[in-house]
C-alpha cells in the first residue's frame, strides 16, 4: 500500500464557515507524487481535488486517501453486507455482482478505469473498489430549491439532505472532493474515500444536484445513480443539459433529483427506467403537500410536511443561513448523513456531515467556494 507523503502546512485559501468557529485556511498537507492532486484540510474537513485522465484521478485518489479507502472498501462495506444479509437473507456480494453485470455496460468506460486505477494506488482488490462504488444500487432523503420571489434576493438557495445509514459510520471517511477531467467540466462533491460517483454535486458552470432514492430495486438494467449524477455534472452546464442526458441514458430504479442552475433555473424530476417527469417551480403534485411559488421540493411523509410549512413560513426571506434552519430536524431524519446548501451563481456551497452521534443537520457548516478551490488548485500547480 502506497502511503501519502506529508508536506505539512505549504499553501493556504480562505475559506469561509457558517458556523461559530473562526474562518480558517485550507491547509496543503499531501500532494500527488505525479502532480495530478492535492489533499488539504479545512476546519477540520478533507478536501482532495484531482486532476486528468481517468487513471491519473485514479491514482492520485487512491495514494492521497490510502489510509482510509480500506476502511471504507471492505471494511464498512462489510458491515452492509451484514445488515442486508440479516433483514433480507441475501448475500452482498452477490448481489454486487448481480448489479455490476447488469449495470456495468451502462456505465462509462472511463468511471471504470477510474475505479481500477484508485483500487491499485490503495492497495484495495478491484473487486472491493467496484463493490463499494455500485452498493448505493441497493438502498433506497429530502431535496428543495427556492428562486425568485421565495429567496431573499432572487438567487437560487438549492439544499439536498441525505439521510442515508449514519451508523455504519461513513462519516469518518468523508472527503470534500474537487474532479478537474480531462475534456470534462470541474465540479465537486460531498464524499467519501473512495467514492467515485456521487450524490450531492455542484460543477464551475453553476450546476447542482442532489437525488432522493425510491423504489424499484432490482431494476439495474443501466447507468447507476450515482455515476448518472456523475455524468451530468462532468457534461451538463444547464438544467436543460442535465435534462437531456438524464432522458437519453438507460435509467436504474426510481429516484427523485433536484435540479438547478446559475440562471435561476431549476426542475424536479422523478425518473424509474421507463420514464423522466419534470415538475417545474411551483407545480403541485398529489405525492406532495402544498409546494410554494418558486419553489422545487421532494420529501416524504412528515418531513415533506414540516418541509412545506417551513417554506411558506419563511417566503421571500430564504437565504443560505435560513435554508439550514429549514432542513433540520424533523426535515432530516435521525440517520442524516449529509447536508448541503448550494448557491449556483456565485458558486458557493455550505456543508456539514454527521457527528459520532448526532445528525449532520445538529453539525456545523462549512462554506466553500468552488472557484476559489480550482484557482488555489491552479496556483499550486504552476511553475
Amino acid at each position: 500500500m502506497k502511503r501519502q507523503t506529508v508536506f505539512g502546512v505549504v499553501a493556504a485559501v480562505v475559506i469561509g464557515c457558517l458556523s461559530a468557529r473562526a474562518q480558517e485556511a485550507l491547509q496543503v498537507v499531501a500532494r500527488d507524487p505525479d502532480g495530478q492532486g492535492l489533499l488539504g484540510q479545512v476546519n477540520g474537513k478533507r478536501v482532495l481535488i484531482v486532476s486528468g485522465t481517468p487513471e491519473q484521478m485514479g491514482r492520485a485518489h487512491g495514494r492521497l486517501l490510502a489510509e482510509l479507502v480500506p476502511n471504507v472498501m471492505p471494511r464498512t462495506m462489510a458491515l452492509v453486507g451484514a445488515g442486508l444479509a440479516v433483514q433480507k437473507g441475501d448475500w452482498f456480494y452477490d448481489r454486487i455482482d448481480e448489479i455490476y453485470r447488469r449495470a456495468g455496460p451502462h456505465t462509462p468506460e472511463r468511471f471504470l478505469r477510474e475505479c481500477r486505477a484508485m483500487a491499485a494506488a490503495a492497495g484495495i482488490t478491484e473487486r472491493a473498489a467496484i463493490s463499494g462504488n455500485f452498493f448505493p444500487e441497493l438502498f433506497h432523503c429530502s431535496g428543495v430549491a427556492v428562486r425568485n420571489s421565495a429567496s431573499a434576493d432572487g438567487r437560487v438557495v438549492h439544499a439536498r439532505v441525505l439521510d442515508y445509514m449514519r451508523d455504519i459510520h461513513l462519516q469518518n471517511y468523508t472527503v470534500l472532493q474537487v474532479f478537474v477531467p480531462e475534456g470534462g467540466i470541474p465540479w465537486m462533491s460531498v464524499g467519501y474515500a473512495g467514492f467515485l460517483g456521487t450524490v450531492t454535486a455542484m460543477n464551475v458552470k453553476g450546476l447542482a444536484i442532489g437525488e432522493m432514492g425510491g423504489k424499484g430495486e432490482g431494476d439495474w438494467d443501466g447507468m447507476p445513480m450515482t455515476f448518472l449524477m456523475r455524468e451530468i455534472a462532468e457534461r451538463a452546464e444547464t438544467v436543460e443539459q442535465a435534462l437531456a442526458i438524464l432522458r437519453a441514458v438507460p435509467r436504474t430504479c426510481e429516484y427523485y433529483y433536484v435540479i438547478s442552475d446559475a440562471a435561476r433555473n431549476m426542475a424536479g424530476v422523478y425518473a424509474t427506467p421507463g420514464a423522466v417527469q419534470v415538475l417545474e417551480p411551483g407545480q403541485q403534485d398529489e405525492r406532495l403537500p402544498t409546494v410554494p411559488k418558486d419553489t422545487v421540493m421532494f420529501s416524504a411523509g412528515g418531513r415533506a410536511k414540516a418541509l412545506s410549512e417551513r417554506l411558506h413560513a419563511r417566503f421571500g426571506t430564504i437565504t443560505p443561513e435560513v435554508m439550514i434552519e429549514i432542513i433540520k430536524r424533523p426535515v432530516a431524519m435521525r440517520s442524516n448523513l449529509h447536508n448541503a446548501v448550494f448557491v449556483p451563481e456565485t458558486l458557493d456551497m455550505w456543508f456539514a456531515d454527521a457527528g459520532k452521534k448526532t445528525p449532520a443537520c445538529d453539525e456545523p457548516y462549512t462554506r466553500v467556494n468552488l472557484r476559489k478551490l480550482l484557482e488555489f488548485y491552479a496556483s499550486q500547480r504552476a511553475p
